[in-house]
């Protein structure tokens, strides 16, 4: 079983759904010495098998895939209702339908079934913890299993049901919060004291991020015990990255300096670019994955329009170190 203490480079490269994590992007982190991986979220499980061959065809480096844990949730159906007609103008302009607000599992059990017979080195899941059982299967086919967590009390719960690592998520990450309970803020202490408060009570190896975007962060982390850094935002401009044009755009654009966390565009909360539609959605109720469909079709016109005032960009705090270049060469320069 691999251990994360053994990577030849400490860096993990961020399951970033939606786009950002490609086939290519994943093989190049593993090839430089970290652990690349593919994000299965909002993909059936052929397509999330596609994208395993494709790694498989091109380095015979070690692999990571993240699934999406969606508990069952039902929002309130009367705020949700007044959120989508807050919501309609900006389709209308768009010229595009809002989607079905409604709950759905991202293909659990086939996405859990796949793994089991691909066997992919590490299996990671977010957004909540998969039960003893199905921890117990993947350990049993020889897959490191990882939890993220952004808690300690996340931490406790996920060691217990036999997780044989963790991520740590910090306040200053990019995207969706790994944050178990959707309706409860996420939490606000910093990375690097949570990863002490997290090894404290747990006895596993640890990957943290959030915010990291160098060496010297990531020699932090290691002197806090973490095993490795996990990094998303740091490889959204890459050229094996599939971030979309506006995005990589805005990204570039010093009129997006700041990032604020939002439920405006999912119903969970997460970190993005600073935009007028954050800013007009600060009322966006809780229900994932219930407003993620809704406002799909919207975000979608957005991207391909080019509109940034609208458009999801997720990144983290450090994105404005961000900048263009391969993966190979933005793994290294986050080693010590």
């Amino acid at each position: 079983m691999m251990d994360l203490r053994e990577l030849p480079l400490p860096v993990i490269g961020a399951p970033m759904a939606g786009g950002p994590s490609t086939a290519a992007l994943a093989a190049a982190v593993s090839d430089a010495g970290g652990l690349g991986f593919l994000a299965a979220g909002y993909k059936n499980a052929d397509a999330v098998a596609s994208e395993v061959a494709a790694v498989r065809a091109s380095s015979s480096a070690p692999l990571g895939v993240n699934l999406f844990v969606v508990e069952p949730y039902q929002p309130d159906p009367a705020k949700v209702d007044a959120y989508r007609r807050t919501l309609e103008p900006e389709a209308a302009r768009f010229g595009v339908a809002l989607g079905e607000a409604r709950w759905d599992d991202d293909h659990w059990q086939a996405k859990v079934d796949l793994v089991l017979d691909l066997r992919p080195d590490v299996v990671s899941f977010t957004f909540g913890c998969p039960s003893a059982g199905v921890l117990r299967q993947l350990t049993r086919r020889g897959l490191l299993t990882m939890v993220t967590v952004t808690s300690v009390a996340e931490a406790r719960v996920a060691v217990d049901r036999g997780a044989a690592s963790l991520t740590v998520q910090g306040p200053d990450a990019g995207g969706h919060r790994g944050t178990w309970d959707l309706e409860a803020p996420p939490g606000t202490t910093p990375l690097l004291d949570l990863v002490s408060a997290v090894l404290a009570v747990v006895d596993v190896p640890v990957a943290a991020g959030g915010g990291i975007h160098d060496a010297a962060g990531l020699e932090l982390l290691r002197d806090a015990g973490a095993a490795a850094a996990q990094v998303g935002t740091a490889y959204l401009l890459a050229e094996e990255a599939g971030t979309n044009p506006t995005h990589r755009a805005a990204l570039a654009d010093s009129n997006f300096a700041e990032t604020a966390v939002t439920r405006a565009y999912t119903g969970r909360w997460a970190r993005g670019l600073a935009n007028r539609f954050i800013a007009a959605h600060t009322d966006a109720p809780a229900g994932y994955p219930h407003l993620h469909h809704l406002t799909s079709p919207l975000r979608q016109a957005a991207a391909a329009a080019g509109d940034a005032r609208v458009a999801h960009m997720w990144a983290g705090t450090g994105h404005v170190h961000t900048r263009p270049a391969t993966t190979a060469d933005i793994t290294r320069s986050l080693a010590p």
